[in-house]
C-alpha cells in the first residue's frame, strides 16, 4: 500500500503564494490518480486538483487559474502551486492516492490565509 507524506502550508497573507507537497512511497507510474482535497470547518471535503499516471490534470473550477498540480517523477513526489490565495482557501489540505483499487490519504496539512 502507498504511503503518502505531505509538506508545507502554513499562514500566509491573502494574494500570497505557497507550495505544498506529496511524497509517495512508490513510482508515480504505479499510483492511478493523485490529488489534492481540501476540508474547511464546518464543510465537506472537496477536490481540488488530481493529476493521473499520464499526467493529465483537472481542477476544482474555484481554483483554476490559480493552483496548479505538478510532479516530480524521479522523487515520486507531486505538488500543489498556490497562487493568489484568498482566505475562502483556509483548509486543511490532504494528498489523495488511488491505486489498485484503493485510496490513501496523507495526513492533512492546514493552510491558513489571512486577509
Amino acid at each position: 500500500q502507498v504511503q503518502l507524506v505531505e509538506s508545507g502550508g502554513g499562514l500566509v497573507q491573502a494574494g500570497g503564494s505557497q507550495r505544498l507537497s506529496c511524497a509517495a512511497s512508490r513510482s508515480l507510474f504505479s499510483i492511478n490518480y493523485m490529488g489534492w482535497y481540501r476540508q474547511a470547518p464546518g464543510k465537506q471535503r472537496e477536490l481540488v486538483a488530481v493529476i493521473s499516471s499520464g499526467g493529465s490534470t483537472n481542477y476544482a473550477d474555484s481554483v483554476k487559474g490559480r493552483f496548479t498540480i505538478s510532479r516530480d517523477i524521479a522523487n515520486n513526489t507531486v505538488y500543489l502551486q498556490m497562487n493568489s490565495l484568498k482566505p475562502e482557501d483556509t483548509a486543511v489540505y490532504y494528498c489523495n492516492a488511488v491505486a489498485r483499487g484503493l485510496t490513501v490519504w496523507g495526513q492533512g496539512t492546514q493552510v491558513t490565509v489571512s486577509s
